[in-house]
This record gives C-alpha cells, structure tokens and sequence, in this order.
C-alpha cells in the first residue's frame, strides 16, 4: 500500500507527461498562421503546480499565495505585497487604501482631485470616479506615450491629493519628474505597473523595478501580461500602515489580520475596544473600513508561483522581439512614428506602439495587417472622457477636469495602434509582422 505522498509524486509525474504531450506548443510557424499579441508561454511547471495545490483542496488562500506575495515582494524588493484576483482589484485596492481615515490628513476625500491621463485604460481611472474624487485628465507626450509632465504644474490644486497614472505599455513615465512634482506638493503617487512588470527606471543613481518608486504599486496577472495566473493582480509598497489599510480594503474591510484559516492570530481575539461595539467583541469581525473580498485562489497563486521564475527570460525576450521590430520598421519613418523609450528607462515592454503620419490612414493600414491574420490593438480607451460611461457626467460639466484639449490624447485615439513583442513571438513571426508592414506600404504606393 503507498503513503498519500507516493500517490501525489505519482500523479504529478504523470502531469509532466501529459503536459509535454498535449500543452506543449509548436515552434514552428507558416505563413497564415494567426498570429496573436500575446498570450499565457507556461510548461509542466505550472501545471504541475496547479495539480498539487487542487489536490490539496484548499481553494482559497494558503501556502502557495503565502509564497508568491514572499516571492514577489523579494523579486520587486518591497517590503509587503499582497495577492488579489486582478489588476483592475489591485488598482481598486491601492486608491480605495488613500481613502482610509487612519492617514488623517492626507486621506483622500470625495470632492478631492487625483492627476491622472485619459490614454490608456478605465479601470486607472474607475476607483476615482467611483469613490466620488475628481480625476484631473493631462495630455501624454509622443512617442513615449506617456504623461506629459510640463502640465503637471497647471493640473494642481488646493484639492489635488494623488497622481494615479499607469506606465504605457512597459515603458515606463518620468518618474524623477513626477516623484519630485508628488513631494513637492504631498502627494501620493500610485504606479499602475500592470503593464510594465520587469520594467526598470535609474532613480537617484539606483536600477529599480516600476512599481516600486512611488508610495504603491499595481500589476496584472492576466494572461497577455508579462506574467500569468489566468486571472490575478498584486499590491506592493514599502509603507506599512499603507500596507495594513491595503490588507483591510481586500479582506472585507475587517480590522482582524488573520490569515485565512486562523483564529486568534495576534492573541488579543476577544479583549480589544472598537468603535461603539462592547468590550471584548470577537475582532475577527470587526470592519475598519467598507471593503471587499479580492483574494486569489491557491490555484491561481500556484501557476504564479513558477511563472515568477520565469519573468526574467520573458522580460528579456519582450526587450528583443521590440528591439529587432524597430530596426526592421526604421525605415518607415516616413510614413510612421515609432515608439521610445523614457529617458532613464529600460522597459518590459508590453506592445509595439504605431503612430501613422499625416496621410496615411491608421483604419487601412490596421485592417490590412488583420487581414493578414495578424493580430492588432489599440491604446486601449484612446481618449477615455469620449467612451459613452462619460456620457452623463460630459453632460453634467461636472466629475472631472481637463487640463488644455489632450491634443496628443486625440491623436492617438485617431491614429495609434500596436503590434505584440511577446515571449510566444519568434523570428518568423516577427519577420512576417515587419514584411506586412511593409507590403502594406508598397502597395499603397502603386495606387
């Protein structure tokens, strides 16, 4: 008779097998085949990983969430991290933690105005509208498709409490300008690093990873994105009263900060005083805030777990495919304006941004790609303010601010699309994006 652990070590040797017989991916590429931005490049790892913990049963969080967010925080170097079930929790999470009254007079309250750009996607922007605070939208700068730091300036007020601004696509924002512009006036800044994970920016003299410079930090884990768990996202920061506010706003609000599983954790479960409850009220439910549940499963936590030792060779890859791209393009910059990198910065990047020029029509040129079975996408909202969720609030004259008339913004909604870099891309793939491309332009020219 075996022991449970015999049992286990079999099957997941028999998971290894299956997974190198069915889930392994051909290299191999014909011309036709589809040939999409991104997606999940996993192996018998993950699934192995995914196995073990389902054979555990233990469906929410335990030992391999516990693991990842030490994983994590060592590989971002921060001192907390937690795991929740998305980016767009994550983003969720490190606003509604500025809105605590444990940060008294830097608390962020309704009426109160958060710095933010309109390119790029909603849920950077949802926690603000939905909480009642103010975003104030500033243009981005072309080709790096970032803030346009020169209008920070005229973006404060007496009520501006934060800058909330995601790095586009893996490349990161100037973030010596805006960290100085947020201590300048007290603000808190949030990094949405969801699709910039590995990214790096020199910040006084140091390498440091996006995410980590300002006060908190986001990042998805959606399959497209630079590392997987199918769905999942993370909240990182070096402030431990941020950290423990951030921990209350993705655990039902509650005060308690027992893990899942355990009573009595700090040894004080029944004798504490807490509002107006009476003396002694179990802590375990005691709620300091109005939160949510945004916990990951172990499942998720276990692929995590070893797509994280991956996440170097996948940033590595992203940084050729986007380098060998350009070089392959640079002769289209009659017609195209490609994009750059941030001074500073060495980006993981996401996609391959395309700017057409005057003349050129960024529909043609995006459906004849398409038609090529490669895929395409925008910069996400483009201009966010003109999607119909602002239809009443454009109507109203209230909600938000607009700093000048996001003539970049404009652009970009109007004629801006990008290609992947991912880690599934090769050289064949890469070569026919870029024949394409430029096939594209000859017969435009023959017309």
């Amino acid at each position: 008779m075996t022991s449970m652990a015999e049992d286990k070590k079999q099957i997941l040797e028999l998971v290894k097998t299956y997974c190198n017989h069915y889930h392994k991916e051909s290299e191999e590429y014909n011309e036709g085949d589809r040939i999409a931005y991104a997606g999940r490049v996993y192996d018998e790892e993950e699934m192995v990983n995914l196995v073990d913990s389902a054979l555990d049963f233990w469906l929410t969080s335990g030992r391999y969430c516990n693991q990842f967010e030490k994983d994590f925080s060592r590989f971002l170097k921060v001192k907390h991290c937690l795991l929740t079930n998305s980016g767009s929790s994550s983003n969720l999470i490190a606003f509604m933690a500025l809105t605590s009254p444990l940060l008294k007079d830097r608390q962020i309250k309704r009426g109160d105005e958060v710095i933010t750009v309109a390119a790029g996607f909603p849920t950077t922007i949802s926690p603000i509208l939905q909480y009642g605070a103010v975003p104030v939208f500033v243009d981005v700068s072309i080709p790096t498709y970032n803030i346009d730091v020169n209008q920070l300036e005229a973006a404060v007020s007496e009520k501006t409490k934060a800058v909330m601004i995601a790095h586009t696509l893996g490349n990161p924002f100037n973030l010596k300008k805006v960290k100085n512009f947020c201590e300048k006036y007290n603000l808190w800044l949030i990094e949405d690093n969801c699709d910039a994970l590995g990214s790096t920016y020199m910040y006084k003299g140091e390498e440091r990873l996006t995410g980590t410079i300002g006060d908190i930090g986001t990042s998805s884990f959606y399959p497209p994105h630079h590392m997987t768990m199918g769905e999942g996202g993370a909240v990182y920061t070096n402030n431990a009263l941020l950290y423990k506010i951030a921990l209350s706003f993705r655990d039902w609000g509650r005060d308690c900060i027992c893990p899942s599983g355990h009573d009595n954790f700090c040894g004080h479960r029944y004798d504490g005083q807490y509002g107006l409850l009476p003396q002694g009220y179990d802590h375990k439910y005691v709620y300091s805030h109005f939160g949510y549940n945004l916990k990951a499963t172990e499942m998720q936590a276990a692929i995590g777990v070893a797509q994280l030792k991956k996440l170097d060779s996948f940033t590595e890859r992203r940084r050729n495919n986007f380098n060998y791209l350009k070089d392959s393009l640079k002769d289209l910059e009659p017609y195209l304006i490609l994009p750059e990198a941030t001074e500073n910065s060495n980006p993981s990047w996401f996609g391959f941004l395309i700017t057409v020029k005057e003349g050129v029509s960024r529909n043609n040129l995006v459906q004849y790609i398409e038609k090529n079975n490669i895929q395409t996408r925008m910069l996400f909202a483009g201009n966010m303010i003109k999607h119909p969720c602002f239809d009443q609030l454009r109507e109203l004259h209230s909600g938000y601010r607009v700093i000048g008339e996001l003539k970049n913004t404009d652009h970009i909604m109007e004629n801006t699309f990008w290609i992947g870099v991912s880690p599934k891309m090769n050289q064949q793939k890469l070569d026919f994006m870029s024949k394409v491309i430029h096939q594209y332009f000859v017969k435009r020219e023959e017309c």
